[in-house]
């Protein structure tokens, strides 16, 4: 079948769907380095096929949605790095392509994100995981609007405005997709019942229940044991389809750029997001693609009573 040849709103109607895992531990795990600042969007330039493969082990996994190598990529990130706005341009949409690319042979109908991190991605230095960048919201709107125009262009099945840590950033998200004719989720990163600013999740969750080109809400990048409450709170607070993909369960050292503790990522507590309202699930860093096999296999009720 064709990629997102079903609109993924009308497909989230029929049954869950199934995002992938991290992009960036399946792309280590393959051999490549992620150590410098644009972390798995470095291959983007150097070796897009890599971002192809990756994309096709977790299709492959049983993934519905590939979300794109986009999400630490920007025009003042590859900026840095010498790299000019023409061609970040052509950067951006090869991230939509080479998902496109992975799933055009799956044999079945798969849709691909587009993503878009937050500001703190591109600092590459964890504020991601703070938020509270010293900006307004204009000025928040005034960073995203430009790559998501471009990835627009692209034509993704929908945006994965995602790892969003505070209401700031969310209301200059919210903003800047507007008109551009692509669907998106909002998921936050979060911390208990909080934004990992600190802001109440009600409040968070809320700024999202009107905005029309908002399909899903719910969180990614963070605990495993946050979902559960998170889930139940974003279906009831925004009426929504939810989303939710956590990490592994391990802790994101920003200064060593290294994950600390044990992982706790448990596939069966999936059908509990799905029956609270959840309708896109899977997994953020540090989930794999056999972690995917699993809950891909949870959903469908083939994996009950193993």
């Amino acid at each position: 079948m064709k990629v997102g040849s079903v609109k993924i709103a009308d497909a989230l109607t029929r049954r869950p769907l199934v995002l992938d895992g991290g992009l960036s531990n399946q792309l280590e795990a393959a051999g490549h380095d992620l150590s410098d600042a644009l972390w798995s969007a470095r291959l983007l330039a150097d070796e897009p096929g890599a971002i192809v493969a990756a994309h096709r082990a977790y299709y492959e996994a049983g993934a519905d949605i590939a979300i794109t190598a986009s999400y630490q990529a920007t025009f003042e990130g590859f900026a840095k790095h010498g790299i000019d706005a023409v061609s970040t341009a052509e950067l951006l949409r090869l991230s939509v392509e080479s998902a496109r690319e992975a799933g055009a042979d799956s044999g079945r109908e798969v849709w691909v994100a587009a993503s878009a991190g937050p500001y703190g991605a591109m600092l590459a230095d964890g504020s991601e995981y703070r938020g509270r960048y010293g900006l307004t919201v204009a000025e928040l709107e005034r960073f995203h609007r430009p790559r998501l125009e471009v990835l627009a262009d692209a034509q993704p099945d929908v945006f994965a405005l995602e790892t969003v840590p505070d209401t700031d950033e969310a209301r200059a998200l919210l903003r800047a997709v507007r008109g551009l004719g692509v669907p998106a989720w909002l998921s936050y990163t979060v911390s208990g019942g909080f934004t990992r600013a600190g802001q109440p999740l009600a409040e968070a969750f809320a700024l999202a229940a009107d905005a029309e080109e908002i399909i899903a809400v719910g969180i990614n990048c963070c605990d495993p044991k946050d979902a559960d409450a998170a889930v139940r709170l974003a279906a009831r607070i925004t009426g929504k389809p939810v989303v939710v993909y956590p990490n592994s369960g391990e802790t994101w050292d920003a200064d060593a750029r290294a994950w600390r503790g044990p992982a706790h990522f448990a596939a069966g507590r999936v059908v509990g997001w799905r029956d609270a309202g959840a309708r896109l699930i899977g997994g953020c860093c540090r989930v794999g693609p056999e972690t995917i096999t699993r809950v891909a296999a949870e959903l469908s009720g083939s994996g009950r009573h193993r």
